[in-house]
Formats: structure tokens, sequence, C-alpha cells
């Protein structure tokens, strides 16, 4: 029985009305010795509290798209078949336009928000890594008038531990990016969502860790081959982004700032610079590695700064920070923009994340120069805080300031 399917949830709906009636009809009626008495009243009592706790879980895991399987969950999952040493740019010298072309059959995902997102099992032929990639297609994607029209893209992350469905289920991008596409208010990106959870119990912070795993080259290199092998995209840099939250943020700027090759700009919501931001990450177990995975670092010590943009969005204490220290060391032509979320908005959580999608798409569409045809324009519409992307582009919206570098 699937952990995230509704006949789990409906049999465990079943079981917690069950465990209260139970203590209900049968307390006063239970006989044997006084121990055995007790005895059983003991295990009404916990049944009934093992149901109503095993209930609560599978709610939020659905509403935020924790764990994905009972192997997720137990800690019994690895996708990593093989983590050879890749070198420096994470392909092991390899030419990867020489590489076969990967043709993947799809089929459709199943799950709330899932409408219209197609599922494929990857087998990475660079980074060793097997796992699944969810894909959405905008709408214009189907239509006769644009078979020859090649799309942007944008890699979607999840957290950890998180569901590579999370951005679908519990973030509503197709429901709130859908309407825009077909307006040509947002660019109609085609969605990728790779599996970020890779091993089990840990964190692999996106790295390459020789002998352990290649998550750097899964979502940067096999992820990428395997979209463009298979669907018409803007070849990357010009026509690809990141985006994550949380942890999927950290990995979202790591990405860009480390591989501005094959991508353009990255969107990060409440993530972190220090891959030690996430106790159970990887990237955190050495100083050198650390460093290695360090945007705020990579950006630092960079001979040539990157030509990328960022988009940084926190609270205090959770993101905020981490955006005002990668503008600070910034160099053109690299541009952050920092977006200051106050307290007031909420926690670490889906309900924080979910009203950035839209703000975070259109300033994508327009850092992209997808919408106007040049980057860096400004449409004068009012973000879900109610501020113009004009005042937040010059500090003044009094909910959300940005800080950006010319």
């Amino acid at each position: 029985m699937s952990l995230t399917g509704t006949a789990f949830l409906y049999t465990l709906i079943v079981l917690s009305v069950v465990a209260v009636a139970l203590p209900f009809v049968l307390w006063s009626r239970v006989k044997g010795p006084r121990g055995l008495r007790a005895l059983a009243r003991m295990l009404m009592v916990l049944f009934a509290q093992g149901t109503a706790v095993a209930l609560v879980f599978v709610l939020v895991n659905n509403q935020n798209n924790l764990y994905d399987n009972w192997a997720d969950l137990l800690g019994t999952g690895d996708h990593v078949q093989q983590a050879a040493n890749l070198g420096a740019d994470g392909t092991g010298g390899i030419s990867l336009k020489r590489l076969p072309k990967v043709e993947q059959h799809f089929t459709n995902a199943s799950g709330p928000g899932m409408k219209g997102v197609r599922v494929t099992q990857l087998k990475g032929r660079v980074s060793g890594v097997d796992a699944e990639v969810y894909v959405w297609l905008p709408p214009q994607y189907g239509r006769p008038a644009y078979r020859h029209h090649k799309f942007p893209v944008v890699e979607l992350l999840s957290g950890y531990p998180g569901s590579a469905k999370a951005w679908f289920g519990s973030l509503h991008a197709v429901r709130q990016l859908e309407p825009l596409m077909r307006t040509g208010k947002v660019a109609p990106f085609i969605l990728v969502a790779p599996r970020m959870n890779l091993l089990a119990g840990v964190d692999t912070g996106c790295a390459n860790i020789t002998g352990t795993v290649n998550a750097d080259t899964w979502l940067s290199v096999d992820v990428p081959k395997m979209v463009n092998d298979n669907f018409r995209t803007v070849p990357a840099p010009q026509g690809w982004a990141v985006a994550g939250y949380s942890a999927g943020g950290h990995c979202a700027t790591k990405l860009a700032v480390a591989h501005p090759d094959r991508y353009r700009a990255a969107v990060s919501m409440s993530g972190y610079n220090d891959p030690i931001g996430e106790r159970n990450s990887l990237a955190a177990e050495t100083q050198a590695l650390r460093h290695a995975n360090n945007p705020y670092v990579l950006l630092r010590d960079a001979r040539t700064p990157p030509a990328i943009a960022l988009y940084e969005s926190g609270q205090p204490g959770d993101g905020y920070e981490a955006g005002v220290g990668l503008e600070q060391v910034a160099k053109a032509p690299t541009t952050v923009h920092v977006v200051y979320i106050p307290k007031s908005a909420g926690g670490h959580n889906m309900a924080l994340w979910r009203p950035q999608v839209v703000p975070a798409f259109r300033w994508l569409t327009e850092e992209m120069g997808l919408l106007h045809g040049r980057a860096g324009t400004t449409r004068h519409e009012r973000s879900s805080d109610g501020s113009t992307p004009a005042a937040l582009a010059s500090g003044t919206s009094s909910r959300a300031a940005s800080v950006r570098r010319p």
C-alpha cells in the first residue's frame, strides 16, 4: 500500500475511528485477572495513540511532500549505482555531445497537483544515479503554431527531506503558473523536477563525492541532457534556470554559480550558503567539501565572475543574510536580487514558499529576457505581497525589500 496513496490514508482514518470507539465499547467489558484487564486497556490506549500519530504524520507528509514512498521514510532507498571520480567539471572528461541520445518513456504521474505531469525513470550515464524525473510541458508546447518553437527550462529542486513532487503538489506550481503562461505574463517554461533524495537518511548537498554520490552531475548533466534529447528546449545556458526551496534553494544557487555554462539564473527561497546549514548534508562533512559547495566562497574567489542572475528570498535568520552575503561579494556581470520576507509571513514551510512562486517566475521571465526581448526589464504588476517588481528592484517595498547590484 502506497505511503502517499488514498487507500492508505482512508485505512488510517477508519482505524483511528475504530481505535477511539474501542475503549467506549470494551473498557468495562474486559474480563479476566486484574493484570490482564490492565494490559488489554493499555493496548487499546496505545492503539488509539498510535493510529492518531500515524494519521497526523500521513496528513502532514501528504501536505508537504516530505517522503514519496516507504523506502524514503524507512531509509532503505538508494538510487546511486556508482560514483566515479568525474573531475572538477563533473563530466569525467566525457564529451557530452558525443553521448548517444537519451530516449525516455514517460507515463502520467499520479497524486495531488500532478495533472499534466509526466514521469520517467532515468539512468544517469555520467552520474551513476538511477531515479525518477518529473516533467510538465507548458500549454503552448503542443499547439501547432509552436511546433518549431524551443522552450526555456526550469529545474525544480525540493528540500530535505522532500519529494520531487513537492513543487507540483505542495507549492501548486502548475496551478499558479499555467494561467499566467497562457496570458503571456510568465514565459512558457518547461518544468523539470528530478529526485533530490538519492541516499538513505542524508542530504547529498548536490555535491559530487567520489565513491558516494555524484549529485551535482545528476542534476546539471544527466537530467538536462535527457530533457534536451526528448523535448524542444532553448540551449544552455541562455534558456536554463534552476529553482529550489530550503536545501533545494542552496543547491539552486550553488549549481548556477558553479556552472554558468549550464544555467543562466537561479531562484533560492530560504536557502543558505554554507552546506552546514543542513546538518545531515554530506557536503558539510569536511572543510574542503564545505568550501567547494559554498556559493558565497565560489563567488568571492571566482577569477571570472559568472554571467548569472540570482534571486535570493528569505526571512531574518532563514535565508535573508545568505542572500545579502552573496550580493556583497558579487561582481558584474553577476547580479543578485535579494528579497526580504518578514517574520510575520510564516515559518520555514510550504505556506511561506507557495506565495513566492509567481514573483520568482516573473523575475525569471524578465531576467532571462523572455518577456520583452531583453534582460532586466520591469513590469509594474503586483507580486503576492502587494508590492510591484519596480518597488522590489528599488528597495521601496514595505514588506519586501530588494538589494540588487547593477
